[in-house]
């Protein structure tokens, strides 16, 4: 589904297509909507978020228009944009190497910004599809999905170099890490498993068939409780998998293909984000999720949760003809 995303922000911008408006058409008392911030650019798809919470910044994918955005969180204003990057997808901040990975499917590659001078200071491929975008502290290893199926790619912080291909079988989703194993993870779609792989060693060493998995696609890590969130485009579920044993031990249905999800660790709170608009809210409750409630805004597929704050930022491609970002504010469970 990105993939065709990708494809028609290569050729004539998407601009906006079905309803624009932008209030909730069913909301959640778990979320209260705070502030909504101009962004630059068309109304068109926007992907992926991370935040750094060393710098206060929150980077955004502008997937169609080829950008990542850099917004101040403390003064809630864009303070910069970094182009030339088309179809980006993946966005990932790495405060210790002081540098930003996007995915660029545009060129297959991925690209290395600069954080502090916004500029791309490396392009690295090539990647069929680069999509997902994990870091391993421990090793300085930047490990990247291909959506395309060519195998997860493996770069070196330090040198900007592919030190590896590691081969999965399958079309790649999300990619992330799990510190409390110290394992990447990586949800391999076409084939329903997480497989885990080893960044001393770069080798898969699991793979794990998920009962209940159908095209598996976002995910998201408690690490301190040792669960991990898997959602699923093919059926819209979302599986709660206990990291020890990687058995399914809770299945909620979810927005029609959901894409990206974000944990909050401190308000213990998880939220997805679906293509269909939909943002699902879960709270942990004596170690099982229990529902809060949905809210449905136009292009609401993307989501990110401040740690420090609890605020959640969704970007939103179409607000009134143009896109904006959504910041909504957590209340107490």
């Amino acid at each position: 589904m990105r993939t065709q995303w990708a494809l028609a922000a290569l050729g004539v911008l998407l601009l906006g297509a079905g309803t624009t408006r932008g209030a909730p058409t069913r909301s959640t008392p778990a979320l209260q909507q705070l502030e909504d911030v101009p962004l630059p650019g068309p109304a068109v798809r926007l992907d992926y978020q991370s935040i750094d919470t060393t710098a206060n910044r929150l980077y955004i994918s502008h997937m169609n228009a080829g950008e990542v955005v850099v917004f101040d969180l403390g003064n809630r204003r864009v303070i910069g944009v970094v182009r030339g990057l088309p179809g980006v997808t993946g966005v990932r901040a790495v405060p210790p190497l002081g540098r930003i990975y996007a995915s660029v499917p545009g060129t297959h590659q991925v690209a290395v910004i600069d954080a502090r001078t916004l500029r791309v200071v490396a392009r690295v491929g090539e990647i069929g599809f680069p999509d997902g975008i994990a870091y391993a502290p421990e090793v300085r290893k930047v490990y990247v999905s291909d959506e395309s199926g060519g195998g997860e790619r493996v770069i070196d912080g330090p040198t900007n170099r592919v030190v590896a291909t590691i081969p999965l079988g399958g079309e790649a989703g999300n990619t992330i890490y799990d510190p409390g194993s110290g394992r990447i993870l990586v949800a391999v779609q076409t084939l329903n498993e997480v497989v885990e792989i080893d960044p001393r060693t770069n080798r898969v060493t699991a793979r794990h068939k998920l009962k209940g998995a159908s095209n598996p696609h976002g995910m998201a890590v408690d690490a301190a409780g040792r669960r991990l969130f898997v959602a699923n485009e093919g059926n819209a579920t979302l599986l709660t998998v206990d990291l020890r044993t990687m058995v399914v031990v809770d299945t909620h249905r979810i927005g029609e293909d959901p894409d990206v999800l974000a944990f909050d660790p401190g308000g213990g709170r998880l939220y997805v984000a679906s293509e269909s608009g939909t943002v699902s809210v879960f709270t942990e409750q004596a170690g099982r999720l229990v529902p809060d409630g949905d809210l449905t805004m136009p292009h609401a597929h993307t989501v990110s949760v401040d740690p420090r704050t609890h605020l959640v930022y969704l970007p939103l491609q179409n607000v009134h003809g143009r896109p904006v970002l959504r910041i909504m504010s957590a209340q107490a469970p």
